[in-house]
């Protein structure tokens, strides 16, 4: 109901053949530019803040550029940056000998990056903007970095740079990379150039040290300091490139190679469609792995950081990732069909007073799985019914009938035609506009009699369940409205790359606490901000989530109550419940996946419990302390 900022998406192609080769069995040398531009395109939904590209060419002569950047802010960002690209390419471009388009014609080369950006930090704007690129003279010391992650030890990471003589010019997670990956990198050009000066002269000597700089010992030097969820991609200014995944797979990476590309993206089934290749040929980058590509383009897997526990992030397979590939789909099914045996508790199995349906188009995958359960349910209800019957002898040819005529009712109840500019209303305009987002089917629901069961994805802030969605399903007039989250209750912000910074912005915390001010217990909400202090100040392993604490006094149940009385406008008429995945069936149906954070409170790093004991000290400074 509500979109969420998501994490990023990344895509990269390293092409493993000359380009004349993609020119005469495609047709045309922007091959890979193509395909960069459908990568990206069919990962639009993970960023749409802010776009950009980068290309190296490996065979252009000195004098001219080797690297092409462009990025462009806006949800029409790629578009716009592919339209800038063709611009600056030649005209008549197909036409050109494939050595003066390897050489000068700009944006087609060998190596190619994309980014797609949502701000994770509130910062936003061109120099925040991916991939960020660190120039040299020297091609192999130029880098350019792009990623899909945040880091939750930012500070530790400064430190560490500035402890080397560098001044960063930002204080951003993606420059202190870009410089601790860079000053690595310098490194390992040193003990080449160590290695090799003796026996070579310049410009042989550049060129060894090119053709031989293993960005694995640059990772292995870099990586361990690094606390959060990440999948960081860079090309060094020679062609050399890598894509490292954060030891607990938190954030997710697919690559797929043969003798012509090797491509890594964010989403497997992206991949699949964009190269048209079957799912078992898109392998996934596994926790702690990178894939490494050489000047020569050779390819290889390499571990660089120990695995970790896996902690795979499951709102991923719930709201964020493509619902086309394979194994999400059927996971979504089953998030749906587990929500059942509670729902039929709820409406005591009336399914003839019940219409089943879904909000928004993304909760439709575990809305079928919903309606497959619940006619398993319904069959298994008239066979006992029937079986019950026979066994009584009262199983009568109309009897028979009035059974098997009752069905699921579901339909499809709200339809999102446009999307109005509600920014140009303020207050109670706002919300009244805002009401008619969606537009209703009418004739579906019994006025005053039918409840009406609505699934979503999941539920984090409520502020468009309020605002919005209560007060269009109202308008059928039902006698009570259930609100079916296919997830369980967010109680928790996420810190490894997905925007819900504060924790009173979620609508879990902000009903937990109203239940305990409603019980007197205001005194533990002072208690676990001392803690809170006392914890910040410990080392990261020592690091203990408080905030766990207030959810412990109370029930699951409470919480939904109370989050349904808090965003229940004044002037519902219908009833209204909602009701939440449980912990235990979101991973029966995503068991791979067992990163659960935004849930439980289980973060998977030091750094995420320390930001969360930080977030709840900002929150009572920011709306307690004055109570006091």
């Amino acid at each position: 109901m509500e979109q969420l900022k998501h994490e990023c998406g990344v895509a990269m192609i390293r092409l493993l053949k000359p380009l004349e080769y993609y020119k005469v069995r495609y047709g045309s040398y922007t091959y890979a530019l193509d395909r960069l531009y459908l990568l990206m395109e069919k990962q639009h939904n993970r960023g749409q803040e802010a776009a950009g590209i980068g290309v190296v060419k490996l065979n252009t002569p000195p004098g001219h550029d080797y690297v092409y950047r462009e990025r462009a802010l806006g949800t029409g960002a790629i578009d716009e940056i592919f339209a800038t690209v063709g611009r600056k390419l030649p005209p008549m471009l197909n036409e050109l000998p494939p050595s003066e388009v390897d050489a000068f014609a700009p944006f087609i080369g060998q190596v190619y990056m994309g980014h797609l950006r949502y701000s994770t930090t509130g910062r936003s704007g061109m120099e925040y903007t991916h991939p960020f690129l660190r120039r040299n003279n020297w091609r192999s010391r130029a880098l350019m970095l792009c990623g899909n992650f945040n880091m939750t030890n930012v500070g530790k990471i400064y430190d560490s740079i500035v402890a080397t003589g560098q001044h960063p010019r930002l204080y951003s997670d993606t420059v202190l990379l870009l410089e601790q990956i860079g000053n690595a990198l310098d490194k390992e050009n040193h003990r080449l150039y160590r290695e090799y000066r003796d026996s070579l002269r310049d410009p042989m000597l550049a060129r060894k040290i090119e053709a031989e700089i293993d960005l694995g010992n640059v990772l292995e030097s870099a990586a361990p300091i690094w606390d959060g969820g990440y999948t960081i991609c860079g090309v060094t200014g020679s062609g050399s490139s890598f894509a490292l995944r954060d030891p607990h797979g938190i954030r997710p990476a697919f690559y797929y190679c043969d003798d012509e590309v090797a491509v890594l993206a964010s989403e497997r089934p992206v991949i699949q469609t964009v190269f048209n290749v079957s799912i078992d040929k898109v392998k996934e980058l596994q926790p702690g792995c990178a894939m490494l590509i050489g000047q020569a383009g050779n390819v290889e897997i390499r571990r660089i950081l120990p695995e970790g526990i896996n902690q795979r992030c499951s709102f991923e397979r719930v709201y964020f990732s493509r619902g086309s590939d394979a194994d999400i789909y059927r996971e979504r099914k089953k998030l749906g069909a587990n929500i059942v045996p509670e729902l039929c508790r709820m409406i005591d199995d009336r399914f003839d007073t019940t219409v089943f349906s879904f909000i928004p188009n993304t909760a439709e995958v575990a809305f079928m799985g919903m309606m497959d359960a619940l006619t398993h349910r319904l069959d298994s209800n008239r066979k006992a019914e029937i079986s019950r019957l026979a066994a009584e002898n009262r199983l009568t040819d109309e009897a028979l009938d009035e059974i098997l005529r009752r069905k699921i009712r579901n339909e499809k109840i709200a339809i999102k035609d446009i999307k109005l500019r509600t920014f140009i209303a303020e207050g109670t305009s706002r919300n009244d506009l805002a009401t008619h987002v969606y537009d209703t089917t009418y004739g579906c629901i019994n006025s005053g009699d039918d409840t009406l069961v609505v699934i979503d994805d999941s539920i984090v802030r409520g502020t468009t369940l309020r605002q919005s969605i209560l007060r269009i399903l109202d308008r059928l007039r039902p006698k009570r409205i259930i609100v079916v989250s296919s997830s369980p209750q967010v109680r928790y912000p996420d810190y490894y790359g997905i925007d819900m910074p504060h924790l009173d912005e979620l609508a879990a915390f902000r009903a937990m606490i109203s239940l305990l001010e409603t019980r007197g217990l205001e005194h533990v909400i002072d208690e676990v901000y001392e803690e809170a202090l006392r914890n910040i100040e410990l080392p990261d392993e020592q690091q203990v989530n408080v905030v766990k604490k207030l959810y412990g006094l109370l029930s699951d149940e409470e919480v939904s109550q109370r989050m349904a009385q808090m965003l229940t406008p004044p002037e519902i008429k219908a009833s209204v419940d909602i009701l939440f995945q449980s912990l235990d069936g979101l991973h029966d149906a995503v068991p791979t996946c067992p990163g659960d954070w935004y849930f439980s409170g289980n973060y998977p790093t030091p750094g995420g419990i320390r930001m969360v004991n930080l977030a709840f000290v900002d929150y009572y400074r920011r709306c307690r302390a004055n109570l006091k």
